[in-house]
């Protein structure tokens, strides 16, 4: 049984439930037990502020990468923790494992020939995507993944893609930060569900 910091049971029911109320969790390193986080302001994509970075429309006219959906989550989910620091532990991934069997969780791959190049992971709640991790072992196969992503999210009148804490990388693409009070306000209208891929 997985258990928090705390020392209470985690089941992906909870996890579920805890997303719902604006939380997620995060281990300190790969052996760490989770615990739970709600940040006071959120990184978000709306369909009005999304963009593709002028330079990423070049390399994608080459169609450098095969892109599916679902086809190698337990593989995008061990990559995505392959890292000096991670905040994916066993016990973490163990859930989102759970939660892809039940058709909640999901992950967009890049493929170069038969070699994973790079992909995302994340949970469809209601109309929202929360992103969770991505990666990539070839030049722009993570950033492809996250234009793939956003096209399926659309094109199934998604609301709202979540991506947790805001970097550079995700800027580029016209993640925007807004607050707590703001997210749950998104997040109420949002609990419709949506078919995904």
């Amino acid at each position: 049984m997985v258990r928090d910091a705390d020392g209470y049971p985690v089941t992906s029911d909870l996890v579920i439930e805890a997303y719902w109320q604006r939380c997620f969790p995060m281990a300190d390193h790969r052996r760490g037990r989770l615990r739970w986080f709600r940040p006071p302001v959120r990184a978000v994509i709306t369909w009005e502020s999304w963009k593709i970075p002028d330079s990423l429309v070049k390399t994608m006219k080459k169609a450098p990468y095969r892109l599916t959906i679902d086809h190698a989550f337990p593989r995008v989910i061990q990559a995505c923790a392959e890292r000096k620091s991670t905040w994916i532990s066993g016990d973490i991934e163990k859930l989102y494992l759970d939660l892809h069997a039940r058709g909640i969780a999901h992950s967009v791959e890049a493929w170069a020939g038969d070699e994973l190049a790079g992909g995302l992971y994340g949970l469809c709640l209601g109309a929202v995507f929360c992103g969770e991790s991505m990666f990539h072992r070839q030049d722009d196969a993570a950033k492809i993944c996250v234009v793939h992503l956003v096209d399926r999210l659309r094109a199934n009148d998604f609301k709202l893609l979540d991506c947790q804490q805001q970097t550079p990388h995700m800027a580029r693409f016209g993640a925007h930060e807004i607050d707590d009070a703001d997210y749950a306000a998104r997040l109420e209208q949002c609990r419709e569900s949506r078919t995904f891929p």
